[in-house]
């Protein structure tokens, strides 16, 4: 009896400085770092939330880009951070596929992270400039077989890379490959005329698709999305099991206080309760996730088996 009272007397005087730290957590500004280039979707949404947080956590957070290598720079800055909260990083699907796509990366980008929150979900959208002659899949795929046809996508190994190819593949043609750093600089250059198609997150170009600038060709939703009701899905268009939902959410680096990050997930959904956030996010065509980081870490773990068999199978690589 003694000794299992000193034992949870043990227990309790440890966990005693991690709950005080979480009650006072935070004491100083939070950086919120952003793996990609500014004006692409998962950095709209990281700062938008970065935006309500603030008051919510009683801190400012302080937003950075950091783009490159396929978000792992971004990533690797996270999971090298020290493991107290203050530093989070805006994490998306391609968390899951890089672990797949990059056989020497110096950090597991499921393992050696913490996860906080799945805060949206996010359909894929393959969009056409405003004077393109295709106006459906069927069309864009004569098109990619009559002339050279380019698509760009936020990078290699981005969820945009794997399901244009995964088009091509079912589709049964071949066009290239044009991957940027950032979807925006994609969507710049197909206005301009470099491009005949990009493969991006449907929060990048929603904006762009209502204002009539691009097409809107397909989604990669299961169900057309409310923002883009005229956009019809992979199903529709004929493509079977090609479809898959994008997340943006966020994460911290492995080790953080188990009071830290739940502490972050409920002041996340919280800002998802905000009319402010929840308008935004539907207009641009995303679909607010609820859930815990329990459910994070699980979606993590099953898209990167998931994407790990496609990667395989098409031979992708980083390069």
């Amino acid at each position: 009896m003694f000794r299992r009272s000193l034992i949870a007397a043990s227990a309790a005087a440890l966990a005693a400085p991690r709950l005080a730290r979480a009650q006072g957590y935070p004491e100083k500004p939070v950086r919120l770092l952003v793996p990609v280039a500014p004006g692409g979707s998962q950095d709209i949404v990281a700062r938008l939330f970065a935006r309500h947080l603030g008051p919510v956590l009683g801190q400012n957070i302080v937003v950075e880009n950091l783009p490159g290598a396929g978000s792992n720079i971004g990533y690797e800055a996270v999971v090298r951070a020290r493991p107290d909260g203050y530093v989070l990083g805006a994490g998306s699907d391609s968390l899951s596929v890089n672990k797949g796509l990059f056989r020497r990366l110096s950090f597991d980008p499921v393992e050696d992270i913490a996860p906080v929150a799945e805060a949206t979900r996010v359909p894929q959208i393959l969009v056409a400039a405003a004077n393109s002659p295709a106006n459906t899949l069927a069309e864009f795929v004569e098109l990619a077989k009559s002339q050279p046809v380019a698509v760009g996508t936020p990078g290699n190994g981005s969820l945009s890379h794997l399901l244009q190819q995964q088009l091509q593949d079912a589709s049964e043609v071949r066009w290239t490959h044009a991957p940027y750093r950032g979807g925006a600089l994609a969507v710049q250059d197909l206005m301009g005329g470099s491009l005949q198609g990009v493969m991006i997150n449907i929060g990048a170009v929603t904006d762009h698709v209502k204002g009539g600038r691009l097409k809107g060709i397909v989604v990669s939703s299961p169900t057309r999305t409310a923002a883009l009701p005229d956009v019809p899905t992979f199903a529709e268009a004929g493509l079977t099991n090609a479809d898959a939902v994008g997340w943006h959410g966020f994460f911290a680096p492995r080790g953080t206080p188990e009071e830290v990050v739940a502490k972050l997930n409920t002041a996340l959904r919280q800002v998802l309760r905000n009319e402010e956030v929840a308008g935004r996010l539907n207009a641009l065509g995303i679909e607010p996730s609820d859930t815990g980081p329990e459910y994070l870490g699980q979606r993590l773990r099953a898209d990167a088996t998931r994407w790990a068999a496609v990667i395989e199978r098409a031979r992708l690589s980083p390069d």
